[in-house]
């Protein structure tokens, strides 16, 4: 065996830097999703405050039946649409987080050559 290193360390470096690269971009994804959430969570509450305010000032059992009906139907949309948005955010964090790694992971498969070297090695000690 040589003394040479160097291919141990370059084989260590571009999966590290992937890694490095992958979680960054993971951290920034995350960090989108929750001013995301964040977001819709403040509206949310306003919608509700409001439609509170509304409700309260309604004289008629069937009034108040239709505005609570047209907030959860408001509501489910708005629900469905962020969630909508949030699966895309998800989608697009995983295909950027993982690009890094891609990229570092070679094409073709590694070469059985040193493990059948090694194995030869070993059969020759035994016989």
């Amino acid at each position: 065996m040589s003394g040479d290193f160097s291919e141990f360390k370059a084989f260590g470096a571009a999966p590290f830097e992937a890694f490095t690269a992958a979680t960054a971009s993971s951290a920034k994804g995350l960090q989108g999703i929750a001013a995301e959430l964040t977001d819709y969570s403040k509206k949310s509450v306003e919608k509700s405050r409001a439609h509170f305010e509304k409700l309260i000032a309604v004289k008629k059992l069937d009034e108040a039946v239709q505005l609570q009906s047209d907030f959860f139907k408001s509501s489910y949309d708005d629900f469905v649409a962020q969630a909508t948005k949030i699966g895309e955010i998800y989608s697009s964090l995983a295909k950027d987080a993982f690009k890094p790694i891609n990229v570092a992971s070679p094409a073709t498969p590694p070469s059985k050559a040193p493990v059948a070297a090694a194995a030869k090695q070993n059969s020759a000690y035994t016989a």
